[in-house]
């Protein structure tokens, strides 16, 4: 027997609920709280107080485990589908992978700024711009809000990223050579093939360099390289690879990873200069950086 009709948790988007009309899924969606009501056509009466009463079980048992779960895909675009019960679906296809905790957290002085404590320094977010929630990949310090679907028909994108790591696989400690090395990787993991070898925009076609150059940032001589891609699918995107000296510790290198789709729904590309002008070290907002600034060799 399958449940019948009702908000249950959204396997594509734990975070949302998503009408189940008792024999498929539909487009309807919410948020968790919003107040009890059928989607247009989404069933009145019994049905109704019999779907909250299973909704309330899925609840509970998803508190009991501890854990929430993820509809899988099969890898060709086409949906899973997957019954409500009680218990969490059994995951079919590729498995997505598990969302980590970020190492980011808000600053306690500023609600906008995002400190990167590992690295010593703090992202100012700007609007339009949110903490990472929901996100699979590693050391994520910002996104844009929101997701949609992936132009190649599979898995969901967001329009804009921003990564920051440490650089620990080699003893390079030049920030133009580290950035001139990595601007491939990050166009090719972001726009070819992600994690699980899925073509998200089709596949990358082609790049263009349209910026690089020396950099100030949080004070410290830095280097970034910028690329505009395109894909097979969708309106393609800028990929920006910038490498700067951390301030703590034994200062190996800092990598920040800038990916922001390109077409009107991308975010600005100006706000790549904005957030590479507002990073700072932990603790020191008056340090001055940012694009254009004086600066010694970055070699």
């Amino acid at each position: 027997m399958t449940p019948p009709p009702g908000w249950y948790p959204d396997p594509h988007a734990p975070h949302l609920q998503r009408w189940w009309d008792g024999t498929a899924w539909t487009e309807h969606r919410r948020a968790p709280g919003t107040p009890a009501a059928p989607p247009p056509g989404g069933g009145t009466g019994r049905t109704k107080v019999v779907a909250l009463a299973a909704v309330g079980a899925v609840l509970a048992a998803a508190i009991v485990t501890g854990a929430v779960a993820l509809g899988g895909g099969d890898g060709d675009g086409t949906e899973t589908r997957t019954v409500p019960s009680s218990a969490p679906p059994a995951r079919t296809g590729s498995p997505e992978p598990t969302p980590e905790a970020s190492t980011s957290e808000p600053s306690a002085d500023d609600p906008a700024v995002v400190e990167d404590q590992l690295n010593g320094v703090t992202f100012a977010l700007l609007d339009g711009w949110v903490r990472p929630q929901y996100v699979a990949q590693d050391d994520v310090v910002m996104t844009t809000d929101g997701t949609y679907d992936c132009p190649g028909g599979v898995g969901l994108c967001r329009h804009g990223m921003v990564f920051s790591r440490t650089v620990t696989e080699n003893d390079e400690k030049s920030p133009r050579a580290l950035a001139e090395a990595d601007i491939s990787e990050a166009a090719d993991e972001a726009y070819d093939r992600d994690k699980l070898g899925r073509e998200l925009h089709g596949g990358l076609e082609s790049h263009q360099v349209v910026k690089s150059g020396p950099v100030a940032v949080a004070g410290r001589a830095g280097y970034l390289v910028r690329w505009r891609v395109k894909t097979a699918k969708g309106p393609g995107g800028y990929v920006q690879s910038l490498v700067f000296p951390s301030s703590v510790g034994t200062e190996s290198p800092v990598l920040v990873r800038y990916v922001f789709d390109a077409g009107e729904d991308g975010p600005p590309l100006a706000d790549m200069d904005r957030i590479t002008e507002g990073i700072r070290p932990v603790g020191d907002a008056d340090t001055g950086g940012g694009v254009g600034s004086s600066i010694g060799p970055t070699d």
